[in-house]
């Protein structure tokens, strides 16, 4: 066989798991079984089937895949969040994405030497790699079904926070050496560099990057979404060599760009999140080719893995994060949600790679710890989150498929307004001319359950219905008042 038709089996081959796994949503909606799952199952079955697989994904290779996988996710759940809603939601994001990760490493170590009989030094790896959640898992196991309010909010910051947090803390682990003080000062310092210069990065970046967006042109459309990922690596690169969180700095630029009105918007986040669910799938399949199911019984590490997975999920979580979000205004039931669907993914795969590439001893056993975890997190967890947002009383919403749009290009930024008509208020019951209060406002669209409503002055529009109303630019002032005499 040639090169060029190694290289085209090769690409063959990747092309048709795609496809698959992408396909996979469908029959994990039929199953009930997250998608994820049904990556890592199938992609450790074949490495196990084919152990040729397994030797060509090396560790390493993971490592790498997922840190650019993980930057995309986190830019665009911070584009998704933008900075109205985080600023609303600030308080328990902060709190749970820097407290809550610092407590559930605590605890995870302290369980994983106690209770499973580890070194200390494996335990506190397997805390930092275990205590972040993952977003991009929480979207995907939720499917079409959005949490509304602030509970989303909470939920979705969490995640994005705490990844960052959880690396961080790696990283000054993985570097800690000396005694048991200087390891301490050592985890302290590198830990709070990181967060400082990440966050400084990512505002600085985040401006300078929407400024880019803003005032430079580009000749074609489809190279505006390449500009901003472009811009996300270089802001993730530019921490990262400063000695800080890459991570972070991603996710603070992409919240603070989220809200912000800027050329090519809507092909920006398409692009975006059809980037995340593909991040997604690469990220599981690369840990299911790393970890062999038979090998999982070696060190008792699905044994392991079941016993912290639990414990995180009905122990560790509740009685650690869960005080964090009492002063947070939300319901018992909500709280309770938040604290069920933290689920693991990426991040605890990414961490459990840093592992084995710093040459942690028994790294290759926390790996497969790791493996466990997610495993039961995305299945039981994971398969569980809208029976327990039913049962706590959470309110979601079901996203209708809306697959057609229509619009038009303009050369200047319009000045525009989505309003949803709120029930009980003035709109409720108004006509569309009702809406227009002057001569410089017209509505634009009007729709009801995705469907448009025909524009005409009587046209009635009631609670839940969405009105786009555009405002007349602004004249330019070219003509001057003669001089008096």
């Amino acid at each position: 066989m040639t090169n060029a038709e190694s290289l085209a089996l090769t690409i063959l081959v990747l092309s048709v798991v795609v496809m698959l796994a992408a396909l996979s949503n469908r029959v994990s909606e039929r199953l009930r079984v997250p998608a994820p799952f049904i990556f890592l199952v199938c992609s450790a079955a074949a490495s196990d089937a084919l152990p040729v697989l397994n030797r060509r994904v090396p560790v390493s290779l993971v490592e790498q895949v997922v840190t650019v996988a993980l930057v995309v996710v986190l830019f665009d759940g911070g584009l998704g969040i933008g900075w109205r809603r985080f600023r609303g939601a600030v308080a328990p994001i902060v709190t749970l994405g820097v407290v809550g990760t610092v407590l559930t490493t605590g605890a995870v170590a302290l369980i994983s030497h106690y209770v499973c009989d580890l070194g200390w030094r494996t335990s506190l790896v397997l805390g930092a790699a275990l205590a972040p959640t993952d977003p991009a898992v929480v979207f995907s196991v939720l499917g079409r079904r959005e949490v509304t309010g602030r509970t989303g909010t909470v939920l979705e910051g969490e995640s994005g926070a705490n990844d960052p947090v959880g690396i961080s803390l790696m990283v000054a682990l993985l570097g800690a050496s000396g005694s048991i003080g200087q390891q301490a000062g050592h985890v302290v310092v590198t830990f709070v560099e990181q967060m400082i210069v990440g966050v400084a990065v990512g505002v600085g970046g985040g401006f300078a990057l929407l400024w880019f967006m803003r005032k430079v042109s580009l000749p074609a459309a489809g190279l505006h979404p390449v500009r901003a990922l472009a811009g996300a690596m270089a802001i993730y690169g530019v921490a990262t060599v400063a000695h800080g969180s890459g991570f972070l700095a991603v996710l603070v630029a992409g919240v603070l760009i989220g809200d912000a009105t800027m050329p090519y918007r809507l092909e920006i986040r398409q692009v975006f999140g059809a980037l995340s669910s593909l991040a997604e799938i690469v990220v599981f399949i690369a840990l299911g080719l790393t970890v062999g199911l038979r090998t999982l019984a070696d060190g008792w590490a699905w044994l392991i893995g079941l016993v912290l997975a639990v414990l995180l999920a009905v122990v560790v979580r509740p009685l650690l994060v869960g005080p964090l979000l009492l002063p947070v205004r939300m319901r018992a039931g909500e709280r309770g949600f938040v604290l069920w669907a933290g689920l693991k993914g990426a991040v605890p795969i990414l961490l459990g790679a840093f592992a084995i590439t710093s040459g942690v001893p028994d790294a290759k056993r926390i790996y497969e710890i790791i493996f466990m975890v997610v495993a039961f997190s995305v299945l039981v967890q994971g398969g569980s989150v809208g029976w327990a947002a039913r049962r706590l009383g959470v309110p979601m919403r079901t996203m209708p498929s809306t697959p057609w749009t229509f619009g038009v290009r303009l050369p200047h930024e319009p000045s525009s307004t989505l309003h949803v008509i709120e029930a009980g208020s003035d709109a409720d019951g108004a006509t569309l001319e009702d809406l227009v209060v002057n001569g410089d406002m017209w509505v634009s669209a009007a729709l009801r359950g995705g469907h448009l409503l025909p524009m005409t002055p009587d046209t009635v529009v009631r609670a839940g219905d969405q009105v786009l109303l555009l405002q007349r630019p602004a004249e330019p002032d070219d003509a001057q008042d003669p001089p008096r005499d």
